[in-house]
């Protein structure tokens, strides 16, 4: 199981897209029990996160997991999807 969070205003379909491709070229993850799942999970207070489930060996478990997680982040900026963070404005008001 994976949850991707991008951005509001990114496009959830390219997101979706490039995580079923991802699963798809990975020969570990098994498509012959169930398909690989992949929804839209949450609407987040910062992102809207996607998520992702797939079966797999349980040897080739954290291979499959890690895999995964570096691809996204590798790839997800080439494709004009940005992986947010928490942030917070601080206005400093003036007396």
């Amino acid at each position: 199981d994976w949850t991707f969070g991008i951005s509001y205003g990114d496009d959830l379909k390219v997101a979706k897209e490039l995580l079923a491709k991802f699963a798809a070229e990975d020969n570990l993850i098994l498509t012959d029990q169930e398909p690989v799942f992949i929804g839209l999970g949450e609407l987040g207070d910062s992102s809207v996160n996607i998520a992702v489930r797939a079966w797999t060996k349980t040897e080739d478990y954290w291979d499959v997991f890690f895999k995964m997680n570096e691809r996204v982040y590798n790839e997800f900026g080439a494709a004009g999807l940005s992986i947010p963070f928490p942030q917070m404005d601080v206005h400093i008001a003036k007396d």
